[in-house]
């Protein structure tokens, strides 16, 4: 099995890779929880990110964001005293935030599930050059996607941090071409293929 040069052995990466990540999400409790994983991750690393995932479930009631659109400072003090949690007032605050615009465009569009798939018509995105390992950290979609969200009121939701997400929902499959998970998405799940766009800090991992 190929990682798309993860370079990890670490297992709660390699399982992350080959069942979840790049894999279509159309589940809106698991597009927020990837989504609020990538907030919390801001400023640190997703390795860290999963090995506190089954911390973030407790403190966030599995990322049920009804409830936690409900949430009180009495939850957020709940939350920082919890062993193990990432220690940000901010992140927190901004996880409940999140959970009440996110209900909004359940409001607006039906489920977060169509507004966000809507930006690609549906289909998992396949940049050019990216199966071969040209991967940016941004791109025009992320920035239209970031700048929609910011302007509905939800926070710590840059282009950067949309991209990853985009990457893990599965709206782009980022996968290195010679890797199994790639031809297996693909086969699954509408496609279509695209030119790179306003693609910044684009690195090699081939």
């Amino acid at each position: 099995m190929a990682y798309c040069n993860w370079g990890t052995d670490l297992k709660l990466l390699t399982d992350y890779h080959d069942k979840e990540w790049g894999v279509p999400l159309h589940d809106d409790r698991g597009q927020f929880e990837f989504l609020m994983m990538e907030v919390m991750q801001c400023g640190l690393n997703w390795t860290m990110m999963m090995k506190k995932r089954e911390i973030f479930r407790k403190c966030f009631d599995n990322f049920e964001y009804d409830r936690i659109a409900e949430y009180t400072e009495e939850d957020i003090e709940r939350i920082l005293g919890t062993e193990g949690m990432i220690k940000s007032r901010r992140k927190i605050e901004a996880v409940i935030n999140n959970a009440r615009c996110f209900k909004k465009i359940r409001e607006e569009f039906g489920s977060f599930d169509k507004y966000l798939w809507a930006f690609s018509d549906g289909k998992t995105i396949l940049y050019n050059k990216h199966g071969d390992g040209y991967i940016p950290a941004s791109n025009g979609l992320s920035d239209e996607i970031s700048k929609d969200l910011k302007k509905r009121g939800f926070k710590y939701l840059g282009s950067v941090t949309v991209y990853s997400h985009l990457q893990a929902c599965g709206m782009i499959n980022d996968h290195g071409s010679d890797c199994p998970c790639y031809k297996k998405i693909n086969a699954s799940h509408p496609t279509v293929v695209k030119r790179r766009f306003k693609e910044q800090n684009v690195m090699f991992f081939g």
